[in-house]
């Protein structure tokens, strides 16, 4: 039991009698009934707007974004008088894909982008840029995925001459820059579908309303796609327009027209016609792919693979782009296990200090580009808000901060010790700042104090949000083909969770590279087990198979497979009590398990020669 790391498990209320009712009025399971009462959602209206979304229920974007058709204006008299225009975007993801995606929306006009060096220069526009764009004739400034902070840039910018339009879905300053128009969804109230757009939303949102101003309907389908792979690989909420958006983009990339992106998925072996891609292929698969070539390569190779119609191009960068993640792999497990080191040695009280600090020193050389990952792997670890720099040798802390649980609001806490940095921003859930060594022990405190205020001791660890409670033999392949009306899942949509208790371990064996991952055998001692006939024990591959960090195989040592096949059959929905194989991914750390465990798990299915089989992503023990 040692091993089972300690978490909060949070049930949401129980309803039979509303979720049997909600369940005859649409036509739903009770169980799917219950999951949707979680979310809000109370009404057969409203469940079926949310089963099926139509798009004839968004109000017009101008209504809500007041500057689209200025901005619109702006763009197309450029155009139509051939005026340079210069995008600046960002070099993660989601400024890459929108970068993309408004060269492609602009292509009639002299058009060309700038993204900053993550190592030299840091995020967003700045005034080195601005001077340098105004030399070379350029008479309109685009950011997207940043911009709304950049109000000195901007105001140089605007003394230059030069018009300027911002798209970008930052929090906002205490004072907007001075930009002839500015689209950022954070300006919209709560209730707005656009409210949760990532930057590549925005931009998304202004191709169309170019495109439909200048009569030009051919890039539809790659600016979906592209808004796509941006919106996941940022963690962007799936509601609103998102889900509604995302769920039409998914079923266009396995046969997609981007040439990058189908070169990615041959590189993630996705080639071919699939059913529909779900969020975490992208999240797990492309989005990592992609953020590689922009935080320890040149975003510039990413423009160029999203950009490129050559499919031998695109299949050389999609190669390149493989390697610098596997290069990424290699960093963030080194980088971590340094921190996991650290943590030890300094013996931190995480109940009393409620957020985890941690500092790389400069003979250790953590790459700021990739620590916000490891950021985020040690506020799931821990379930505590994370705060990782990287130190030079100058004595400059690049940092990177993750929420770790929703009690806890990342901008905020960076707001509160602004007077220390030389640049910060970020949102709830994340964040980055920069700082001078000599400051890092005054940060520290500063954030003690700020998480002391925020958050109680018994919210310092993991937290899973449970669904409902289920036996084994309520989980069929007709329940998981009805809750797949739920995806996309993703950030602000959950995967349902749900909960099995004291189930047996009849197998457990760790798999993977280090620290890798653990596949159970798990089995309801309450119900009568079932014999088969000639059924050969699978494979266990990850539900993901371009998941970034766990896409090795199950070693093909099966030993103990055959003393328990007698127990297994294929999964049907008529005989559905029987043992069901599992995966913690990064649990190995807590093998081995005892006989009996309570698990809290999403429900997955997979297909392997032929046969369809339901499996367990375990998300607590």
């Amino acid at each position: 039991m040692a091993g089972i790391p300690a978490q909060r498990w949070l049930f949401h209320p129980v309803d039979k009698l509303a979720a049997q009712s909600l369940a005859e009025a649409v036509g739903i399971s009770p169980i799917l009934a219950q999951i949707l009462l979680n979310r809000g959602l109370s009404s057969p209206a409203a469940v079926q707007q949310y089963l099926q979304p139509d798009p004839a229920h968004l109000p017009p974007p101008s209504q809500d974004f007041a500057d689209l058709p200025l901005a619109v204006d702006l763009l197309d008299g450029a155009i139509r008088r051939q005026e340079p225009i210069a995008i600046c975007g960002d070099y993660d993801a989601d400024g890459m894909t929108s970068t993309a995606l408004l060269l492609r929306a602009l292509q009639d006009a002299p058009v060309h982008y700038r993204i900053p060096s993550r190592m030299t220069e840091g995020y967003g526009l700045n005034s080195r840029m601005v001077q340098e764009l105004h030399r070379e004739g350029v008479r309109l400034i685009l950011t997207v995925d940043n911009g709304i902070s950049a109000h000195e840039p901007i105001q140089l910018a605007k003394a230059l001459g030069l018009t300027v339009i911002v798209t970008d879905h930052h929090d906002l300053p205490p004072q907007l820059p001075p930009a002839d128009a500015i689209l950022n969804p954070k300006q919209l109230p709560v209730s707005s579908p656009y409210r949760g757009m990532a930057g590549v939303g925005v931009a998304y949102l202004l191709a169309q309303a170019l495109a439909e101003r200048r009569g030009d309907g051919h890039l539809q389908r790659v600016a979906l796609e592209l808004f796509t792979v941006g919106t996941i690989a940022d963690l962007a909420p799936l509601t609103g327009v998102n889900r509604l958006w995302v769920r039409q983009g998914l079923h266009l990339l396995p046969t997609s027209q981007v040439a990058g992106i189908r070169a990615l998925l041959q590189v993630m072996g996705m080639q071919g016609s699939l059913e529909g891609l779900r969020p975490e292929w992208i999240g797990f698969g492309l989005g990592p792919r992609i953020n590689a070539v922009g935080r320890i390569g040149r975003a510039r190779m990413g423009i160029q693979l999203l950009t490129t119609d050559d499919p031998l191009q695109a299949e050389k960068l999609a190669r390149r782009c493989e390697r610098l993640n596997q290069v990424r792999q290699q960093m963030c497990g080194r980088i971590e296990a340094e921190a996991l080191e650290q943590i030890a040695q300094q013996g931190r009280d995480l109940q009393q200090e409620r957020v985890l600090t941690i500092l790389g020193s400069p003979q250790q050389k953590w790459h700021k580009g990739v620590i916000g990952i490891v950021a985020s792997r040690l506020a799931e670890r821990f379930g505590c808000p994370v705060f990782i720099g990287s130190q030079s040798r100058q004595g400059e802390i690049s940092g990177s901060a993750r929420q770790g649980i929703p009690e806890f609001d990342v901008f905020q806490a960076l707001e509160f010790c602004k007077d220390l940095f030389t640049k910060h921003g970020g949102h709830p859930a994340a964040g980055g700042f920069s700082l001078r060594a000599e400051d890092w022990p005054f940060f520290e405190e500063r954030l003690r104090q700020f998480a002391q205020q925020q958050l109680q001791p018994e919210q310092i660890q993991p937290l899973v949000q449970i669904d409902a409670e289920v036996s084994l033999s309520d989980l069929t392949l007709d329940l998981y083909r009805e809750l797949q009306h739920l995806q996309p899942c993703g950030i602000g949509n959950p995967e349902p969770v749900f909960c099995s208790r004291n189930l047996q371990v009849l197998q457990q064996q760790r798999f993977g590279p280090v620290p890798g991952h653990l596949k159970l055998l798990l089995r309801d001692p309450a119900l009568p087990t079932q014999r088969s006939h000639g059924l050969r024990a699978t494979r266990t591959e990850s539900s993901c198979p371009g998941r970034s960090d766990s896409a090795a195989k199950t070693p093909s040592d099966d030993r103990g497979v055959a003393s328990i096949t007698d127990a297994l059959v294929g999964i049907t929905n008529a005989k559905p009590q029987r043992p069901l194989w599992a995966i913690r991914w990064r649990g190995a750390e807590t093998h081995p398990l005892p006989e009996r465990v309570d698990v809290a798990y999403t429900l997955k299915a997979k297909t392997w020669q032929g046969e369809t089989q339901l499996e367990l992503e375990i998300v607590g023990i």
